[in-house]
């Protein structure tokens, strides 16, 4: 099964409803087989716009991330109960690519940025593009004056 981050932005509301609507989040990913890794509470803030969810205009409201498991099947079923709940302003779900191994030594960060792999590698390709302030553009007309106005 695949990782999701499902992030959600919930009503404002009292902390028992709030505690409420998480276990009816929650038990929806169980229900379905999911299992939840993580939930990280980001806390009570102001929304970036206010936004208007189940006829109601929203300007602050409860921000979660849940790190879950489930099947790529269930997304789209979970995504529909959730714009469904009254309590969820916001939802979205992203897929959770694996992190790249990255190995770092003390010894490399320590050189001087000329003598790094990573910047040996982009002076390279740095070298091979072609520099916009000093390239002039061809016409490629084959005439010896650019036949139109300029």
């Amino acid at each position: 099964m695949p990782t999701y981050e499902l992030a959600m932005m919930l009503r404002a509301m009292p902390k028992v409803e709030l505690k409420n609507s998480l276990l009816r989040i929650s038990n929806a990913i169980f229900e379905r087989g999911g299992i939840i890794r993580d939930i990280e509470n980001l806390g009570f803030r102001p929304l970036p716009y206010k936004t208007s969810a189940h006829g109601l205009v929203h300007r602050e409201a409860n921000y979660f991330v849940f790190k879950i498991d489930t099947a790529t099947t269930v997304v789209s079923d979970l995504k529909e109960e959730y714009s469904r709940d009254v309590d969820v302003v916001r939802q979205r779900v992203f897929k959770v690519t694996e992190e790249l191994e990255h190995k770092c030594t003390l010894e490399e960060e320590l050189l001087p940025p000329a003598y790094r792999k990573e910047v040996q590698k982009m002076i390279e390709v740095g070298k091979t593009q072609v520099n916009r302030f000093t390239h002039k553009f061809s016409y490629n007309s084959g005439l010896d004056y650019y036949p139109f106005q300029k």
